[in-house]
């Protein structure tokens, strides 16, 4: 990257970062809900036993993905989806700055957010006394939660290069609640009808859970791994294929 694209990635980083918290619906649901509902969820069952962690531990991995992915899978896209709509990817289009600045600065603006979710939810699973992970487990689950999230922002973009604001909140939701339910990012497989036990493994949101939760266990990751590089692939192809097809 050149002095120049890195002056102008800072500049739209700056205003992405700006932009998340001058929305308050964004930030009250892809933020303050998420860490809610953990920390209300680790406060009735985080003391349960799920082999040889607390649940609100094992929480971590599992309710963490989903609180990093209600900010990337989200705010990217539904940033894409409003500056199209109002004509500012038109006008970064005609100008010196390259699209992919613009769009990565959007990506990379989630992320601070994202890292700050899930420390909160390590913070509500300390303050309810489930915690029981070491701190270099804490970095390495956030790293992967953080780093896996990515493939979902491609998808965000994908989305939000085709559809409006208001339908691009519509249909990442859409996407993000039911994969949630059924990966058992909310509650466990084990306890969900055994159907949903065998769609889960067709589905990101699970692989990405289950990496996050290996570093806690010491359970399998490279099948993980491989799949959630696959969906990467994919959703590169999404997001190329509808930026190309956008009308901007």
């Amino acid at each position: 990257m050149t002095a120049l694209a890195a002056r102008i990635f800072r500049v739209e980083l700056s205003e992405d970062l700006k932009g998340i918290v001058r929305e308050p619906a964004a930030l009250f649901f892809s933020v303050v809900l998420p860490v809610a509902f953990f920390a209300v969820f680790a406060s009735i069952f985080g003391a349960q036993q799920s082999g040889p962690l607390p649940g609100g531990t094992i929480m971590l991995a599992t309710f963490g993905a989903y609180g990093v992915l209600a900010v990337t899978l989200m705010n990217p896209g539904i940033g894409v989806a409003t500056d199209r709509q109002i004509g500012w990817l038109r006008a970064k289009r005609v100008s010196a700055v390259p699209p992919w600045l613009t769009l990565s600065a959007k990506v990379a603006a989630a992320l601070p957010y994202a890292a700050g979710v899930f420390g909160a939810m390590v913070l509500a699973s300390a303050l309810t006394g489930t915690l029981d992970a070491s701190p270099g487990q804490l970095v390495r689950v956030g790293a992967v939660l953080l780093v896996g999230s990515l493939p979902f922002a491609l998808l965000g973009l994908a989305v939000g290069f085709q559809a409006g604001t208001n339908a691009a909140v519509a249909i990442l939701n859409g996407v993000l609640m039911p994969c949630a339910v059924v990966s058992g990012l909310w509650m466990p497989l084990e306890i969900l009808p055994a159907f949903f036990g065998d769609v889960a493994v067709f589905l990101p949101t699970y692989h990405l859970s289950q990496l996050a939760q290996a570093q806690l266990d010491g359970g399998e990751t490279l099948v993980h791994v491989l799949f959630l590089l696959g969906t990467a692939v994919v959703a590169g192809a999404l997001a190329a294929a509808s930026y190309r097809r956008a009308r901007i």
